[in-house]
């Protein structure tokens, strides 16, 4: 299978601070991906190279066609192919749901105002808030606020999706709304990488998941490593993380 996502020998660094070094793993299209690991182990600032949100020091990072790593990225057409959803929802506090949806489809692909909506109220549907449309973020809870952000990623209709510790800012019930979603969301196929501590939700919906440890691609295997890890490394965390 082709890769959408390949990151070749990446290395970054924040000054003095070497946070990625030599980073090498491919995404087949369709693929759920689950990267895990302490911390300060890289995993955050891999996954925002993959959408450009940091610039990478050396190696190649290729997504969806896009060579990352290239000074001459077409920003615009590298984010309309590539959603990401953060920790915090930044959601517009004075835009109502559908608001907030409809305009970067209207203002980033030319939208119209009615086709916007119908997107809108398509996404919401999927994250399982079409009632929600005309609410303002003030008046959801965070696992709303965080499935109206997944909403408007999907409204771009990426061909991948990229997901930052999305639940950790959440109770464990607010929590189970969310990782809902995204496993809808991998059943129907979507292309995702997920930075995640819920373990026990990655071995059940990643096809592969990568512990990431020291800046580097530590060990690499199905669900199943999780309760057959191979390192010592990976030992200790699942033995504190679980």
């Amino acid at each position: 299978m082709n890769a959408v996502v390949e990151l070749r020998d990446v290395h970054k660094s924040f000054g003095s601070n070497v946070v990625l070094k030599g980073v090498s793993f491919s995404i087949p299209k369709g693929q759920v991906v689950a990267i895990i690991g302490r911390s300060g182990s890289g995993k955050s600032t891999a996954l925002r190279c993959m959408n450009h949100l940091e610039v990478i020091d050396s190696g190649t990072i290729h997504v969806c066609g896009h060579a990352i790593h290239s000074p001459d990225i077409d920003l615009r057409r590298l984010r309309m192919d590539v959603g990401i959803v953060f920790q915090s929802y930044n959601l517009f506090p004075h835009l109502t749901v559908e608001e907030n949806i409809t305009l970067a489809p209207m203002a980033v692909k030319k939208k119209s105002a009615a086709q916007a909506r119908e997107i809108a109220e398509r996404t919401l549907r999927q994250v399982g808030l079409a009632d929600k449309a005309k609410a303002y973020p003030e008046q959801l809870s965070g696992g709303q606020q965080q499935r109206v952000a997944i909403a408007r990623s999907l409204a771009m209709e990426p061909q991948v999706m990229l997901f930052d510790e999305v639940t950790s800012a959440l109770d464990p019930q607010l929590t189970g709304e969310v990782l809902r979603v995204i496993e809808t969301l991998a059943a129907d196929g979507m292309t995702m990488v997920l930075v995640t501590h819920e373990m026990e939700f990655a071995a059940r919906v990643a096809d592969t998941i990568i512990f990431m440890h020291h800046g580097k691609v530590w060990e690499t295997g199905p669900g199943t490593m999780l309760r057959d890890p191979q390192t010592p490394e990976l030992r200790e965390f699942l033995a504190h993380g679980l």
